[in-house]
């Protein structure tokens, strides 16, 4: 396939954290309308591939490319120009502030002019309506699901072609997971929407999925149909 076939790709990404490599010359590739799944160990180098791929974390070797067309420079401006958005490990909501006061940074962050936020909100509202019932309210006084969807609402007021969930699952009760990842499907169905997931909680993620990649020590090790890794046996072998 030509790189146009694909939304968004890294191509021979080598980067690492005071001199010592984590990701060895990684290709991956995400396609447009599409749910990629990167499963691995702790420490495989899943979180630092989607940073490398959204530019919090330069790369010493290799690209990025968005839409067949390589990204100069790779930083979170530019792929929010793109039309990426990254929902980070650990929520990434301040405490201290109201929900509210979150999202106007958002709109700060993603350069969405004034007079489109109030259209931008209540969209965001349509596809997570729980936000409304605490939009006023402290990120602190939040559950661990709520700051969840927090994160996620912020995320989409750019209103992405692509989306980079990295652990969304993590503090989360499985229902909550669950709950959670309903709403991400069915917007990823409507908007055609492609999405790179990172995630733990493999048995979940599989069922939203259209393909996986898994990832050993800074490579990526096996590729396939999600149907491929439903064998617990073949994926504890994997890890």
């Amino acid at each position: 396939m030509t790189s146009a076939s694909w939304f968004l790709e890294g191509r021979g990404l080598q980067v690492g954290y005071g001199g010592r490599p984590v990701l060895d010359e990684i290709d991956v590739r995400l396609g447009h309308n599409e749910v990629l799944c990167l499963i691995g160990h702790n420490g495989a180098g899943k979180s630092t591939l989607l940073k490398a791929l959204f530019g919090l974390i330069p790369a010493s070797q290799g690209s990025v490319g968005l839409k067949g067309s390589v990204v100069n420079p790779v930083n979170p401006r530019s792929m929010n120009a793109g039309g990426v958005a990254l929902v980070p490990e650990g929520r990434g909501v301040f405490p201290g502030l109201s929900v509210a006061e979150i999202m106007r940074l958002g709109f700060w962050a993603a350069g969405v002019r004034p007079s489109e936020q109030s259209a931008r909100l209540d969209w965001v509202f349509e596809v997570l309506p729980m936000i409304k019932q605490f939009y006023q309210q402290r990120a602190g006084t939040l559950s661990g699901g709520q700051q969840q969807m927090v994160s996620l609402g912020r995320a989409l007021l750019s209103q992405p072609q692509c989306l980079l969930l990295d652990e969304p699952s993590i503090g989360l009760a499985p229902k909550l997971f669950q709950d959670l990842l309903g709403p991400i499907k069915e917007l990823q169905v409507e908007r055609k929407m492609s999405i790179l997931i990172v995630e733990q909680n493999v048995k979940e993620a599989l069922k939203i999925s259209d393909r996986v990649i898994v990832m050993k020590s800074g490579k990526i090790i096996k590729e396939g149909a999600p149907e491929s890794f439903s064998d617990n046996a073949e994926l504890m072998d994997l890890y």
